[in-house]
Order: C-alpha cells, then sequence, then structure tokens
C-alpha cells in the first residue's frame, strides 16, 4: 500500500495536523505494508510558475521539458494508493504554498479534460484525506470565519479524478490545550470510523 503525504504547514513537525497524519500512517502499517512518499512544500518549497511553464501549458505542441516539475508531482498521485494532505487555513482557504502544488497537478489533457461541461478527471480516485488546521472556528456551532477551502479544495481535487475526500478539520488551536486535545480526539474518532482505517480493508488495499 503506496501513500502519497502532502504537508503544506510552515510548522511542518510542529504542526498537530502533521503529527495527526502521522498517527494515521502508524495506524495503517498495523494491518498493512506502507510505503509512504512525503513531500514537504514548506521544507523544500516548490519554484514558482514562470512564464516558460505558462506557455508550455497553453501551447498546442509544448516543450515537454518545462512539465518536469508537474510531472514528478502528479506522478506521485499517479503511484498511490491514498493521500493525506496536511493544511492550514491562511486567510480564509489554501496557504500559497498548497495552492502552488495544485496549479502544477491541474494540467489540461493530463491530469483533466476540458469539455462542454467542464473540467473531468482523469487521474484515478482514492481515498484523500485533507487535515484542516485553524486558530478559529469557520465550522460548526461556534464558527465566525467563512471556510472558502474546504469547498475549493474538494473542487481542484475532483477536477482531477480525486472524488472521495475527506476533511478532518483541527478547528480552535489557539484556545489552549483542552481545546486542541478535544479537536485532535473529535478527528480521531472521525478516522476510526472510515473504511479504510478498518484492518480488512487496510489489508485488501
Amino acid at each position: 500500500m503506496n501513500v502519497l503525504f502532502v504537508n503544506a504547514s510552515p510548522h511542518s513537525d510542529a504542526s498537530h495536523g502533521y503529527r495527526l497524519a502521522l498517527d494515521m500512517l502508524a495506524m495503517l502499517r498495523k494491518s498493512a505494508n506502507v510505503r509512504t512518499v512525503e513531500r514537504d512544500l514548506a521544507a523544500m518549497p516548490l519554484p514558482p510558475i514562470a512564464q516558460d511553464y505558462a506557455r508550455a501549458v497553453t501551447s498546442r505542441e509544448p516543450d515537454m521539458s518545462r512539465f518536469d516539475v508537474s510531472e514528478e508531482l502528479i506522478r506521485e498521485i499517479e503511484t498511490t494508493d491514498a493521500l493525506i494532505i496536511n493544511t492550514p487555513m491562511h486567510n480564509f482557504t489554501v496557504p500559497a504554498a498548497l495552492k502552488l502544488w495544485i496549479d502544477y497537478v491541474l494540467r489540461i489533457h493530463r491530469t483533466f479534460a476540458a469539455t462542454p461541461e467542464g473540467k473531468v478527471g482523469l487521474m484515478r480516485d482514492r481515498p484523500t484525506f485533507v487535515i484542516v488546521g485553524s486558530g478559529g472556528f469557520h465550522s460548526g456551532e461556534h464558527a465566525r470565519q467563512p471556510d472558502f477551502l474546504t469547498p475549493y479544495l474538494r473542487y481542484a481535487l475532483g477536477s482531477i479524478g480525486l472524488k472521495s475526500v475527506h476533511f478532518l478539520l483541527l478547528q480552535g488551536l489557539v484556545r489552549g490545550d483542552e481545546a486542541v486535545t478535544e479537536a485532535l480526539q473529535a478527528a480521531r474518532d472521525d478516522i476510526a470510523r472510515h473504511a479504510l482505517f478498518a484492518s480488512d480493508d487496510a489489508v485488501m488495499l
């Protein structure tokens, strides 16, 4: 079983979401032989998209060498059975590092086809878990700010074929240890209910 772990938190291994992702990987290893590929967008930032890439994407006969970074990131998804993304919410949506990753993996004729009905994903679906860390609340009865992150990510990932997206919300993380503990426990309870983390399903994958 191959799992791709994409981290977009600038705190990396000090992030609550990062450590939760490691816990998820440890749970899977209890019942399956798991190979993990980690893409840390904070520790190893991607190069910004420049004019040569933009020209290649819009060209009828593109210079394929301009897609080296894009191809590497896309292949990391293609060769995995499950995807875990750890991201903070920055100003209501995804951080710049994760947006750049998305810009590289959403590529016309490669990961999606443009049709009169809109984008159609060309990649195989697989379980995708998105851990979202936020200092405040953007969902539930305590929500005090809008959430553009989860609908955007669901639509962006769905555009390349990843439809089975499950969000794990770690909210209120600046409200002290008790709030952090409650958020993590709620996320772990949610994870435990997912079929992928049942032993039989993990072995089958």
